[in-house]
């Protein structure tokens, strides 16, 4: 324990040689104290206390007070974190949903190890090792624990299917199961790709590559590259997807803090899409790295952001790890665009107030309307082109604005998704009708022309809906129905299919994906004269 509190303070200077004498002093002395109190509390506190969590309390709370993403991970909890950004995690290769006390399993990873043995979408895991699970309240993290391992290790299941009389055991070798951060990749219409990415991690590039050069070979000139709740992942590979867009040896990024001298970092290499329209999609919960690759198009005047303000996340943190497995991500470094925007939002009035900002940008009508973010003219910078004037206002301020759609908006569509309605009655509906699906629509282009949501499928799911506790309302319903018709068609198709299917039915509905595909007919590009043409 003793090891682990010195290590923790000791780890911005153990990479930090100019620290000076009285600096080192002064933290010796810091740990001196802490380490007394903790010796007072083992020895004579009242009661008996476990000093491992009062020192992860300890180490948390002294985090928090640094800025809201330095952070710390308990060791059981670091593969977890990583997972993502590493690209994948060992398991049994399942994606899953727990229905009424019941794991089902919704579909298989391609390649995974629970497809090679022919385990089914459908299928409801009923033990693991011998233990029932069915029936006994068993939580989400309960399943991973129990199935999640070292690659190379066995677990046992026993499985019902449909239409078999007895439990189905499989005695599956676990392996590594990717994760992917290319949720969805089509071509939007004959000239226009779209591609839509959750995070940047180790195989983005890998995916993104793939991605569009499929989509290259259908005939794609203009790209939709959609960062919507993307929160960004690795500098490294933002960086290295900025340079597939910008030309020559531009200035991607730079970065700096206090024991870290500025380091600018250029597109080096001929890019895959330096040339041709291309947009940007980006909201509230857009971060990061996202931020990192907007505001570097947006200062070159390489193509045009299309939403609203993104997050305002402008730190770098660097991974450490501690003594014992666990791992603190601690902030070195501010990024900046290459105009010198910092986008940083503040953080003084401390990490709860932090997190509820983008709550308070609704409240203030932001979400509506862009005027109602004030500028100082401080944090007014001009591209590096064009001179055309950008914000470093706690976030990418977009090129168009596209306003929160609040016309299809009601409560009953809000208790709809808050009660997980939608995705439990497209996992009931396949899995009741999955043969007759695939029959009907063997492919997903024939299932996104014929398919159709009518009366009788929206009164099974009204039905549905009051039993999962989501009373039926009339008004709500009304206003709503568009989007309720489109995300169970949309959720059918998930479940059939991946999660690719999904965006290219619910897109259509997204007012800044629409304005996306205006802006790519009309003349904006011409307007703000963006590098597009060869």
């Amino acid at each position: 324990m003793k090891r682990i509190v010195i290590t923790l303070l000791l780890l911005s200077g153990a990479l930090m040689p100019d620290i000076s004498r009285a600096q080192h002093n002064n933290r010796s002395a810091t740990t001196d104290k802490f380490n007394m109190l903790m010796n007072y509390i083992s020895q004579m506190y009242v009661d008996s206390v476990k000093e491992d969590e009062l020192t992860e309390a300890a180490i948390i709370h002294m985090l928090e007070m640094l800025d809201p993403h330095s952070i710390y991970i308990p060791k059981k909890e670091v593969e977890e974190m990583n997972a993502p950004l590493k690209g994948g995690f060992d398991g049994i290769g399942v994606r899953f949903q727990i229905m009424k006390d019941t794991v089902m399993i919704v579909n298989t990873i391609p390649g995974g190890p629970s497809e090679k043995l022919g385990i089914r979408a459908g299928d409801k895991i009923i033990k693991v090792e011998g233990e029932n699970i069915a029936g006994a309240g068993i939580k989400n993290y309960q399943v991973r624990e129990k199935l999640l391992g070292l690659k190379g290790t066995k677990v046992q299941v026993e499985i019902q299917r449909r239409g078999e009389k007895n439990l189905i055991k499989y005695t599956i070798t676990r392996d590594k199961i990717p994760l992917y951060s290319v949720d969805a990749s089509y071509m939007a219409t004959p000239t226009t790709g779209y591609i839509k990415l959750n995070s940047f991690g180790e195989n983005t590039m890998a995916e993104f590559t793939r991605a569009f050069d499929s989509l290259k070979t259908l005939g794609m000139q203009n790209l939709i590259f959609d960062l919507q709740g993307n929160g960004g992942g690795y500098l490294n590979t933002a960086i290295e997807l900025c340079d597939e867009f910008l030309s020559g040896s531009k200035l991607i990024v730079y970065t700096e803090g206090r024991s870290f001298p500025r380091k600018d970092t250029y597109a080096r290499k001929v890019g895959r899409f330096e040339t041709g329209k291309l947009i940007l999609l980006i909201d509230e919960s857009s971060a990061s790295a996202s931020e990192i690759l907007s505001g570097a198009i947006q200062d070159w005047d390489r193509g045009l952001i299309v939403g609203r303000r993104s997050f305002g996340k402008g730190l770098v943190q660097k991974p450490m790890n501690l003594p014992d497995g666990s791992q603190v991500r601690l902030t070195t470094q501010r990024y900046f665009t290459p105009t010198g925007r910092c986008i940083q939002k503040p953080y003084d009035d401390g990490s709860e107030a932090y997190r509820k900002e983008k709550y308070q940008r609704y409240l203030s009508g932001e979400m509506l309307s862009l005027d109602s973010i004030k500028i100082p003219d401080s944090l007014h910078f001009e591209t590096r082109i064009n001179k055309r004037t950008v914000y470093g206002a706690g976030g990418i301020i977009p090129d168009i604005f596209v306003p929160l759609d609040t016309t299809r908006s009601s409560e009953y569509l809000s208790n709809l998704l808050r009660n997980g309605v939608f995705n439990n009655f497209c996992l009931v509906y396949v899995d009741n009708n999955r043969k007759l699906l695939k029959k009907n629509y063997p492919d997903f282009q024939k299932f996104k022309k014929g398919f159709a949501v009518d009366q009788k499928l929206l009164d099974e799911f009204t039905a549905f809906a009051e039993k999962e506790g989501v009373k039926f309302e009339a008004t709500g319903f009304s206003t709503s129905r568009a989007v309720i018709e489109t995300r169970i068609k949309a959720g059918i198709a998930q479940n059939i299919w991946d999660a690719g299917q999904f965006y290219e039915l619910v897109n259509p509905l997204n007012p800044i994906y629409l304005r996306a595909l205006e802006a790519l007919e009309d003349d904006t590009f011409d307007k703000l004269k963006l590098a597009y043409k060869p």
